[in-house]
Parts: structure tokens; sequence; C-alpha cells
């Protein structure tokens, strides 16, 4: 039974703590590759990775095409484990332009080198990071699912000492419940923060260091994937499709795919750039729209439905990316920015931050220090294949958000052929304007657009997505979407934009509910926190700035199988 104070009246006990060389917020191939990379330089070192999902891989969603790169740099003998996470091979790598019944195949001759996949693998980004996980454990590193980082904590000087895990056991009105259980602190002499795109615990720090100044905004999209189980004559093991166009407006920007990987398996994905203008547009049900063109409809019939997920992905790139070092710590992966966006990847750059940071914090203990700013990685990203990768690509956000589609994609790939052949730009390194939250149309200045009924066969709604997401949170518990104003859904999103939260989250979690629907009478914004996917969309995309995401229970959220 709940007893009758509240959490916030109450004064906590305290908190237990562990001290450690090195702290690491985040599982995924950035954290991980961090811990290994420390105890591959020195076995004496003390690692522990926090991860907020259930287990590893739980809340990591990706195409996934994987430039093996990374993991080659890191573990160099990982392909002659025969229980390595990737073994599809791409065979087949082809482009196109999807125009409403029909599609156009592009020349693989006429794209940029480093648009060719031939050489990288298909395969289950959640399923390297468990594989990279049992590495790191065999090293030494202690890992700790089931566990948010809901905390950074800081010294007397501000630096960053290292983290807190959330409190567990606090009902949905803030009271203390039975099952009660205070957080730990896990201190380190640094800290690094891979927590995946627009994580909760970097944006803080972001805007505590003023991390982003100078900087252009941050800029992001949202991927949503589909796992299928498709018919035998229907899969072609190692092929890779990417197409854009329809069924997004040439003013819109995005892109989608098919890969079809290993045990008959397809994964269905679509992307759309968060700087899109129209309100009524739902992400979601563009996805289930492109599922239905008769270039992808024919893989999918008769096969089988099996998983869903959406997650946030970062687009800025080169010109975005802040300043990664602060006294006591550090961002990589992600949590920095460093996805390639033509490519559509990112895992590469994620391992490779992580090996980079970790080989200037291992350094900086050697040389007896701790919680000061480990500038020497900031200096070294640019240079490195990190920034070499991403400068190559720089225009190509800026130069599709200016010139729409067609425009842009033309010019992006020319950009990219001379920056690939000449190391020469003819646009220098563009800026990307306004944030993504600020770019939306007021209702009266947009057509809005009808989507079609779910048929239940290949296109399907957003309840029965989320439920095979696997997608669960302690019911009794603070809601994690978090409004700084309650009254600005419904006073002024409402109004102006029709509240786009309710089409731009893939999961059904915000409504609008009326007292009368027909009349439109007494209208209340609902939050179905239970539903989240933890996509952080609605933090990214609210105009008003209004919705704060922060991590709920440990172990909450999705439980991704081989996403």
């Amino acid at each position: 039974m709940a007893a009758e104070a509240t959490a916030d009246a109450m004064e906590l006990p305290a908190r237990e703590g562990m001290d450690y060389d090195v702290v690491v917020v985040g599982g995924g191939p950035a954290g991980l590759a961090a811990a290994i990379r420390l105890k591959q330089i020195n076995p004496d070192l003390s690692v522990v990775v926090v991860e907020k999902g259930s287990e590893v891989g739980a809340h990591i969603l990706s195409g996934a095409v994987i430039d093996p790169v990374g993991l080659d740099k890191l573990l160099p003998e990982w392909r002659n484990d025969p229980d390595r996470p990737l073994k599809q091979e791409v065979t087949d790598d082809r482009f196109y332009f999807l125009g409403h019944s029909g599609a156009l195949r592009l020349p693989n001759f006429g794209m940029p080198k480093l648009m060719n996949n031939h050489g990288n693998f298909i395969g289950s980004l959640g399923n390297v990071a468990k594989w990279m996980a049992a590495q790191a454990e065999a090293l030494g590193v202690e890992i700790y699912p089931g566990f948010a980082a809901a905390e950074v904590l800081y010294g007397e000087k501000g630096e960053v000492l290292g983290i807190a895990t959330g409190d567990m056991g606090i009902a949905r009105d803030g009271t203390i419940t039975d099952r009660f259980t205070r957080g730990m602190e896990l201190r380190g002499k640094y800290t690094l923060f891979a927590e995946g795109a627009r994580g909760s615990l970097t944006k803080q720090l972001i805007a505590r260091f003023k991390l982003d100044e100078g900087k252009e905004p941050p800029k992001f999209g949202i991927g949503l994937k589909e796992i299928w189980q498709v018919k035998p004559e229907n899969h072609k093991p190692g092929l890779v499709q990417h197409s854009f166009g329809w069924p997004l407006k040439m003013d819109t920007g995005g892109g989608s795919f098919l890969y079809h990987a290993d045990g008959g398996l397809v994964y269905v994905g679509f992307v759309v750039h968060l700087n899109y203008s129209n309100p009524t547009l739902s992400p979601f049900d563009e996805f289930q729209r492109f599922k239905q063109h008769p270039l992808v409809r024919p893989v999918l019939e008769g096969g089988k439905r099996l998983s869903y997920g959406a997650r946030a992905i970062t687009e800025g790139g080169y010109q975005s990316v802040p300043k990664l070092t602060f006294p006591g710590g550090a961002l990589i992966g992600c949590a920095a920015g460093f996805v390639n966006v033509p490519r559509i990847k990112g895992s590469h750059n994620a391992i490779l931050s992580g090996m980079l940071a970790a080989e200037h914090v291992a350094e900086a203990i050697a040389d007896a220090r701790a919680n000061d700013e480990p500038r020497a990685y900031e200096l070294a990203w640019r240079s490195s294949a990190i920034g070499q990768d991403l400068y190559k690509v720089r225009n190509v956000k800026p130069l599709w958000s200016k010139f729409g589609t067609i425009g842009g994609v033309l010019l992006g790939g020319i950009d990219m052929w001379t920056n690939e052949l000449f190391k020469f730009s003819l646009f220098g390194t563009l800026k990307h304007g306004k944030p993504d939250y600020a770019t939306l149309k007021p209702l009266s200045e947009v057509t809005p657009i009808t989507y079609p009924k779910p048929d239940g066969v290949i296109s399907f709604d957003k309840l029965s997505s989320v439920f095979i997401s696997n997608t669960n949170h302690e019911e009794d518990q603070p809601v994690h979407l978090t409004l700084k104003d309650p009254s600005v859904p419904i006073a002024k999103n409402l109004p102006v934009y029709g509240e786009p939260a309710r089409l731009y989250c893939p999961a059904g979690v915000y409504e609008v509910t009326y007292a009368d629907a027909a009349a439109k009478t007494d209208p209340k914004f609902v939050i179905n926190a239970q539903n989240c996917v933890h996509c952080k969309t609605c933090d990214i995309k609210d105009p008003a700035q209004n919705i704060n995401w922060v991590t709920p229970e440990g172990g909450g959220g999705p439980n991704y199988p081989g996403m």
C-alpha cells in the first residue's frame, strides 16, 4: 500500500554508491565500444555500463546495413566467431525513385562511391550490441541493464562526477509504494554519455555546458521499421533496396528501404525528416502507405509481420555536432550526432567514436587526471575517420531541405561526387536554418492529408503495431512525458496546428478527446505513456517545445527482438 508522503515531500534515504574509473551511460555500439577499448588498453581499469533497456539491445533500432569498419578496428577477429552477429553480406544494391504507381531505378554507376553497400552486412544492430556486451563482459566490464541513468552528479566546481540511476517504486501520484528502491550513484573519474539520439541527460549537458554554442541547430528524422518473415520465393538474401519519393510530397524529405537479411527475413523501413511543414502529416501512416507500393507489396504478400519499432535519428551531421567534451566527461555515438544521413548509417561512427573517446580518457587516467575535460577527444574527431566520413556529406541534408527532393537529391549527389573526387564543394559548408520544431505551418496554410484505413494485411494501425514492439511500462509510475505548461496543447497547439503530437507520435501516445466528439466540446489532451516506444520524436518536434521526455523506470519501454 502506498504511503501518504510523496517522494518530493519526504526526505529520501541516501543513495548507495559505487566508484569506477569510467562510467558509460548506454549499452549501444558506442558505449560498448568505449568499454571494450578501455579494457583493451588497460585491463585494470574499472568500467561500468548502465543500460535503461530490460536487456542490452532491447531499445536498439536501426535499419540496418552495417559498415564493418568499426568492428574491424575494435575486434579484428570478429568474423572468425561462429556466433558473430553479422553473417549476411550485401549481394545486390539498388536505388529507386518512387512514383504513385511505378518506380524508376537509378543506375549504380551514377551513385557516389560512398553510397556503395558492397562489403557491408545486413543484420540486427540489437544483436550486434548483445554480442559486443558479451565481449565486454569477458574483458571484465560490469554491465547493468534495466537501470535508467536519471540524474547527472556534479562536483563543487560543476564537474561531472557520474550519474544516479532512477528510483523505483514511486506511484503515478508521487507517493512511495512498498516496492520502493532508491537509485544508485555510479561515480567515475570520467563519464561517457552514449544515450543515442536526443538522450535526456545529453540534452541537459548540452544546455548546462553550452556545448551547442556556435553550432548549427540539431536536425532529426524519425525512422520506422518492421521485420517481416516473407515467402521463400520473395526472399533475395543480401538485396539492399533504397528508395525516395512517393508517398512523401517533393517538399518533404525522407526515404525508405527493404533489406533482405538471412533466415527469410526482410527489414522494411521508412524515414521522415522532422523538418516537414504540414502538421497533418503522420510518419506512421506514410510508412503504411509506402508498403502498398507495387515495388513493395508483392514482397510482403503472404508473409507475416513479426516486429515494429520507431526511433529518432540524428541528421544534422558535421555542422550540428556539439562540442563533445566538458569537465568530467564526453558525448559519443548518436548522442554526439555522428550519423551519415545519405548512407543511413551511424553504427560504424558510433563504434569509432567510442574507441576514440576511450583512448583519450585512458590516457588522461594514466596521467593521474580525473574529472577534468578530456579535450583531446574534442580536438581529434574532425581529423579522424569520423570527421572525414561526415565532412564529405555535410551539404546533402541542407540541400534537400532547401531545394526539395528532386533538386536536393540531384545537387546532393553532385556535391558528394565533387567532395569525393576533388575534396571540394561548390557550396562550401551550408547552414541548416530552422530547428525542426519551428518548421510547421498553421493548419490554415496547408492541405490536410487524409490517410486510407489499414487493411490489416500489409498496413496496420498504431496500437497493433505497439503490441508487437513488446512495449511495457510499470503502470503505476510517474508519467515520463512531462509538460512544461499543461495548457499549451489545447490552448495553443490545437487551434493553430490541430495538436500535431497526435500524428507525429508513432505509438498512439497522444490523443485529444472531447466530451461531445461530434460538437468537439471540452477538448482534453491525453498522454498514454504506457504506449511510448522511446523514439523521442515528441521531445524534438513539438512546436512549443513543451514536451520533455525523461527516463521512466529502468527496464520500461520496448523490448525489440532483433531490431
